[in-house]
């Protein structure tokens, strides 16, 4: 019998073919990617379903408020008489792209400052760490509330920044961000601590290599699965506080569509037309667990310790 650990059964084959090896064997992260993918698929179509619907999101039918499934409306109407189905699509298409690119920032912002704490040490570690501690104090969820109910044009914006349509989405991207970041910094910091006695770091230093190329060049191509692993873990999180804002009336603000908001538009409704909650309830409840679970997946996969069995 072959007792032999799979790493060195798989020593040559490639490291991109057992991460996805390693990811396909998970297989609830291997359903969770169909699903996202799915999703998403879905939600980059919402002009082409629009358009072929020959529905307009936009407009106001108060004669067709409520309208059960039908070939014109595929889940019947909200209570303007708008489109159920293309109003989800088009609200997947912001709670998807909030989600992403706030965790884009945050992962940037958290890898900027925790490389840099965990490199050089001594009194830029402590002065970075304390303020990243400052930050995690703070309770959440008021803070959110607190900056999103922020009056922007008292912050010397321009006008038309500040009465943009948009704006309630820029300012959720850029709140969540800057409060998501402290995790990114302390895993980040924390595996630069190991890296930098590292033989390889010691020889970069011995050959006058400057401190950002040691950074940028040798450590932090070595941070890139915790990075990523964090980061995707992290949106699933992004689109559930962002469904929590627009949920409270200080998210994404209507007539721009998000999964948040159609709930605080339904609530009132629940009883009347309860699928007007249901619908996008279930989508954040999909898109949020799907994320954990991909970030599960690639968290196993991603680790060079950890065992590949043969999928012959």
């Amino acid at each position: 019998m072959n007792t032999q650990p799979a790493s060195i059964t798989h020593r040559g084959t490639p490291f991109s073919v057992l991460v996805r090896r390693r990811f396909f064997a998970h297989r609830m992260a291997a359903i969770s990617l169909c699903v996202l993918g799915c999703l998403t698929a879905l939600a980059s179509l919402a002009s082409p379903v629009e358009m072929l619907l020959g529905t307009d999101t936009a407009t106001v039918d108060l004669f067709n408020r409520f309208a059960v499934p039908s070939a014109e409306h595929p889940l019947g109407t909200d209570e303007l008489g708008r489109d159920i189905l293309v109003r989800l699509l088009q609200g997947g298409q912001v709670s998807l792209f909030v989600g992403l690119i706030s965790a884009l920032i945050a992962a940037t912002i958290g890898t900027i400052i925790g490389i840099i704490a965990g490199y050089f040490g001594g009194w830029p570690d402590h002065l970075l760490m304390r303020i990243t501690d400052g930050v995690i104090a703070l309770p959440l969820l008021p803070l959110l509330i607190v900056l999103a109910a922020l009056d922007l044009s008292k912050l010397g914006l321009p006008p038309e920044l500040v009465h943009s349509e948009n704006i309630s989405l820029y300012r959720i991207i850029v709140i969540v961000a800057l409060a998501g970041w402290t995790t990114s910094a302390r895993l980040v910091r924390a595996n630069t601590l190991a890296l930098r006695e590292r033989p390889f770091i010691l020889a970069a230093r011995a050959q006058g290599a400057s401190a950002f190329r040691i950074m940028t060049v040798h450590i932090l191509p070595n941070l890139a699965s915790p990075i990523i692993v964090a980061t995707t873990l992290s949106i699933g999180n992004i689109i559930l506080l962002e469904s929590v804002l627009s949920f409270l009336g200080l998210g994404i603000q209507p007539p721009v569509p998000s999964w948040g908001n159609l709930l605080t538009n339904a609530q009132e409704l629940i009883w009347q037309a309860p699928m007007l909650a249901f619908y996008p309830g279930v989508l954040i409840f999909m898109t949020v667990i799907a994320f954990n679970f991909i970030g599960d997946g690639l968290q196993d996969a991603l680790d060079p310790r950890a065992n590949t069995t043969s999928t012959a």
